[in-house]
């Protein structure tokens, strides 16, 4: 199996696409403004008690306090609270986390009350970001991720992860983490580590000791609550950190900042492999360019085709995600009921462990799978399905066919499931049914671009149009295209979009921003 990362960076958004074997299996999209992501430490403030709870609700910035529970505080709680304490009283002289003197755990026991006051200020990371109505959930138990170790202040404690099966070599990476690392910090070896040389591992180190250090400096010269203290690497290198692995063929990306960025990264962690980050300069868009977009167009939405008429049904609900198994209108199997519906079941299985991942759905997942008589077959659709959800990196359980054929899944949730509306208001006579005649689509495009060119003054500029429209205006040896640029000027691109409806259009400056020249009063 191949693997490819296609970034596609635009002004307000980056979105990021991981393919096997040029299939589309995770999508992700985060917008360049949000700053609530996973792993971004706050030094926030209490603003309220809940002994029912035995929780509390703190004020990281978000429009909804966070949530933080007393067993997310941590064994290590009071250590940490006692060294924030004399970080803030103290604007001159950063203390050395090694000299500190570790206090007793945390009694598992105790509430919320006994241990937090209101307007107390609390160092937090958040473990999951807003989801529907519910805000950021948080944790005091902190922890700096590299790729190869995870680095928890005031532990002490080295562990290396179960799936380094050798009994050797776990001794050596926990061996070998106890003598270079600091005094009072923990470290979780992770599953990457295996094999690593020391001069790798003690490099990574010291980077996320960095880390820690640079979030109590800006502790100490916090002078307003909230403040962000630590923000997670950016989506594109997070990714990487966790997904990077030698199938990787290519990682392409159409900006020449965040291309640095990872070239850089990829560098640092595998120098052999830098030559597969590539920027991307086309100009068709980067996710029409590999096949990306109609892939999202055909993944997205509550009807799913897979596999000869079959289909899925996929409802969310704010409690769970409900999924439907049918055999639409394929032919039958040569053996019978039973057969085709083990064969549908099977294929379903597939094309749900990669609607998992790509929508990143998590919580509790129901499918109604088709009856079954036989046992057996029962027992190969569950182990089909264990077997394919191997591949997915979030915590997930599966049980076996229930009685009425339902099988239940719970998957870890962290962010809020991705939900690509693949339906489209036609933006053309903006739902109202009525249009102009289509023959005159052209007529309109030439009066924007005149008005763009002589009325605002705009020389250089690229329409995007549906395919269609663009082979259109390209058409004979004397296209539109060609009259426009002797009418208007060569600085005029046309570029065919696979995500634009049929007679939508969009114009875009040199820089990449969107120029608004959509007006319903077009409308007759």
């Amino acid at each position: 199996m191949t693997s490819e990362i296609v970034i596609d960076v635009q002004p307000k958004e980056v979105s990021i696409a991981l393919l096997e074997d040029k299939s589309l299996v995770e999508l992700q999209s985060e917008g360049r403004n949000i700053s609530f992501s996973v792993g971004n430490m706050y030094l926030g403030r209490i603003k309220k008690l809940m002994p029912g709870l035995n929780a509390c609700f703190v004020d990281v910035g978000y429009e909804k306090d966070a949530f933080l529970h007393y067993l997310d505080l941590g064994p290590q709680f009071n250590s940490l609270e006692k060294f924030v304490k004399q970080t803030l009283s103290d604007k001159k002289k950063l203390n050395s986390i090694s000299k500190a003197t570790l206090l007793p755990d945390l009694d598992k026991d105790g509430t919320v009350a006994n241990t937090l006051k209101v307007g107390q200020e609390v160092v937090v990371q958040i473990v999951k970001e807003p989801i529907s109505t519910k805000g950021p959930r948080l944790t005091s138990e902190i922890s700096f991720a590299g790729r190869y170790l995870v680095l928890i202040p005031f532990n002490d404690k080295v562990s290396v992860s179960q799936k380094i099966k050798s009994s050797e070599e776990r001794a050596r990476l926990k061996q070998l983490l106890m003598s270079i690392k600091p005094k009072n910090f923990g470290v979780i070896v992770r599953t990457v580590a295996e094999g690593k040389r020391v001069a790798e591992l003690d490099g990574e180190l010291k980077v996320l000791i960095k880390h820690w250090e640079d979030a109590m400096a800006k502790v100490q010269k916090a002078t307003k609550y909230p403040t962000l203290i630590y923000e997670e690497t950016s989506r594109a290198v997070g990714l990487l950190r966790d997904l990077f692995n030698p199938s990787f063929e290519n990682i392409h990306v159409n900006d020449e900042a965040v291309y640095n960025e990872i070239k850089d990264y990829v560098t640092l962690i595998a120098p052999d492999r830098a030559n597969i980050v590539k920027l991307y300069k086309g100009q068709l868009p980067i996710y029409d360019n590999f096949g990306i977009t109609k892939q999202i167009k055909s993944s997205f939405g509550k009807t799913v085709s897979y596999k000869s008429g079959a289909y899925l049904i996929i409802e969310h609900t704010e409690a769970l995600h409900v999924v439907d198994v049918n055999s639409g209108n394929r032919t039958k199997n040569a053996n019978g009921q039973e057969g085709n519906a083990l064969e549908v079941n099977l294929g379903a299985a597939d094309e749900l462990a990669r609607q998992l991942r790509l929508r990143d759905m998590g919580g509790i997942i129901v499918v109604d799978f088709i009856d079954m008589n036989e046992a057996e077959n029962r027992q190969k659709l569950y182990e089909r399905m264990c077997a394919n959800m191997q591949k997915d990196r979030a915590r997930h359980n599966i049980l076996p066919l229930s009685k009425f054929g339902l099988m239940q899944i719970t998957r870890q949730r962290v962010r809020p499931a991705m939900d690509v509306n693949t339906t489209e208001i036609c933006p053309t006579c903006f739902g109202k049914g009525t249009i102009k005649s289509s023959i005159l689509f052209t007529d309109t495009l030439e009066s924007k671009i005149d008005y763009l060119v002589n009325k605002l003054k705009v020389k250089k500029f690229s329409l995007h149009v549906h395919p269609y429209v663009a082979a259109f205006i390209n058409q004979g040896l004397v296209s539109l295209k060609r009259k426009w640029q002797m009418k208007y000027g060569l600085g005029i691109k046309i570029i065919p979009s696979q995500k634009l409806a049929f007679l939508q259009y969009v114009f875009y400056d040199t820089h990449g921003e969107e120029i608004d020249m959509k007006e319903e009063i077009e409308i007759k």
